[in-house]
């Protein structure tokens, strides 16, 4: 399909469809951290448990989206994108649905795989139909107008959850894939790369997917079983070893499913590195900030997706413009400022104390997460438009499958690493404080045995209630303690990016690379 005007009916269809089913992913991504805790209770699951329903979901991801980009180009990007929100639909109706955490975590493995279909799909549908001079306009509208379809997420996820209905998070995916689906049969002519009839790479997808999962899984494992176990040194050595040999069998195949080449453009390179610094800062900030106002500040999951409005706000009122002047004066002004202002407003919310709940939002929490939707929005729309634009429309697919696998994964390492440290941090501020009580050490190893639910620890309930109080406050005073320090990592993450840009990123309107 030659490429069309934004504003021209296949145009607007093809917006239409990608933002919907673009919703779908975001509500899930948004929602269910507020979600958890009703979840955790109704399903009377384990921390652990979880831990695995957000995870398996990005493991699936994570390891499976550079094959879903590769197959759009492939095959045909309608026909996969298409595919992906079936099985999206699916799943997440059994996610709904599901009696017991065990069926709803094999669930979200099928949605992730859903996702990897899909999700690499939107962009490069938008990237292959729309003018290269509206491209960057198209990306800024879809950012802007995903976040206004799902700026309730939060919101909705947390009155559901606090309502005791938190399956609808799922449930709510089912109508918005069917309209996608109605809009991409109907409206939408399918789209396939140049030379699309060549032979799937199928031993560089599993090789590929193989190393993704390895690395994947040994993260998601560190929070359970720490650093020094096995199963995680096999599984990063594995993820690190593999990745030498897919690039030898790249090599030598003729029909790559991974253009090497694409690594040697200074700009697909730099934007991932940058992608992978700003995600995982952001991933960190995102989740121990919702852990922070739901467990230290008191408030309810309602409150708590509140709290994270002028972040949602900002970014669908000014994420269309952003994208307007990256493609009038050039990307790397607001690549560095994003990344710089996000960074700072990170360090603004690691500083906060606890408060008394709600009330003292608007002088406390407010500003911070002003300033962080702030700056998102000057980065979103430019760093989609800068990765999809550097490479040709043949290889569009393979690109966002790339940026998006870098995303997730980031993604994973944030809530690893960071879960785990954060764990570490708090365990050694609890040791110190309890070696100056006189609790005995059955009570003291109890009292210590909660630190893996962070801030959601509880007291020995045989102990007395005064004593019960003065633990309490020393878990609420661990937890910010480690919170601090997570969120002043995470903002240096975020500065990481800036140097990528800065040292990647030329001045003025990049051209692609052919």
């Amino acid at each position: 399909m030659p490429t069309v005007a934004l504003k021209s009916k296949e145009g607007i269809w093809v917006m239409v469809s990608t933002i919907l089913a673009s919703a779908m992913a975001f509500i899930d991504a948004t929602a269910l951290n507020v979600v958890l805790p009703s979840m955790q209770e109704e399903l009377q699951a384990s921390v652990t448990d979880i831990f695995w329903v957000l995870n398996a979901y990005l493991l699936m991801l994570a390891s499976l989206i550079l094959i879903g980009g590769s197959l759009g180009d492939t095959l045909g990007r309608k026909k996969i994108f298409m595919t992906g929100i079936v099985l999206f639909i699916l799943s997440s109706a059994s996610c709904g649905m599901s009696a017991t955490i065990f069926q709803l975590i094999v669930f979200r493995i099928f949605q992730g795989i859903g996702g990897a279909l899909m999700i690499p799909g939107s962009l490069s549908l938008i990237s292959s139909s729309i003018h290269e001079r509206e491209r960057g306009k198209a990306i800024g509208i879809w950012s802007a107008v995903s976040t206004a379809v799902t700026i309730g997420g939060p919101i909705l996820g947390g009155a559901l959850a606090d309502a005791g209905w938190w399956r609808y998070i799922f449930y709510i995916n089912v109508p918005l894939g069917l309209i996608a689906l109605f809009i991409l049969f109907a409206k939408v002519s399918e789209v396939k790369a140049g030379g699309a009839d060549k032979p799937i790479d199928v031993v560089g997808a599993l090789i590929i997917a193989l190393c993704l999962a390895s690395l994947t899984y040994g993260f998601l494992r560190i929070p359970k079983v720490g650093f020094n176990n096995w199963q995680v040194y096999v599984s990063l050595v594995a993820g690190i070893l593999l990745l030498p040999v897919f690039i030898a069998c790249e090599k030598r195949v003729p029909h790559r499913m991974m253009p090497l080449h694409l690594f040697k453009n200074k700009i697909f390179s730099g934007m991932n590195l940058y992608t992978f610094f700003l995600y995982a800062g952001l991933s960190a900030g995102m989740f121990f900030l919702s852990l922070n106002l739901i467990q230290i500040q008191g408030y309810r999951q309602f409150e708590a997706g509140l709290a994270f409005l002028p972040f949602t706000l900002l970014l669908t009122l000014l994420s269309a413009v952003a994208g307007k002047l990256s493609d009038r004066y050039g990307p790397k002004f607001f690549l560095v400022a994003g990344a710089t202002i996000t960074g700072a407003a990170l360090l603004f919310l690691a500083f906060i104390p606890k408060t008394s709940g709600p009330t003292q939002y608007w002088s406390t929490f407010f500003p911070g997460i002003l300033i962080f939707g702030a700056g998102m929005t000057f980065v979103i729309a430019p760093l989609t438009a800068t990765v999809m634009g550097c490479v040709s429309d043949q290889y569009s697919g393979v690109a966002s499958g790339v940026n998006n696998a870098v995303t997730r994964t980031s993604g994973v390492f944030a809530n690893a690493i960071f879960g785990a440290l954060a764990v570490l941090l708090f365990s050694s501020a609890l040791q110190k404080d309890l070696v100056k009580t006189s609790f005995s050490e059955e009570s003291k190893r109890e009292i210590a045995a909660q630190v893996v639910n962070l801030g959601n620890a509880k007291a020995p309930l045989h102990l007395p209630d005064a004593d019960r109080q003065k633990i309490q406050e020393l878990y609420q005073q661990g937890f910010l303690n480690a919170y601090r320090t997570i969120m002043i990592l995470a903002a240096a993450l975020c500065f990481g990016a800036t140097l990528m840009a800065v040292l990647f990123v030329e001045k003025g309107v990049h051209e692609r690379e052919r």
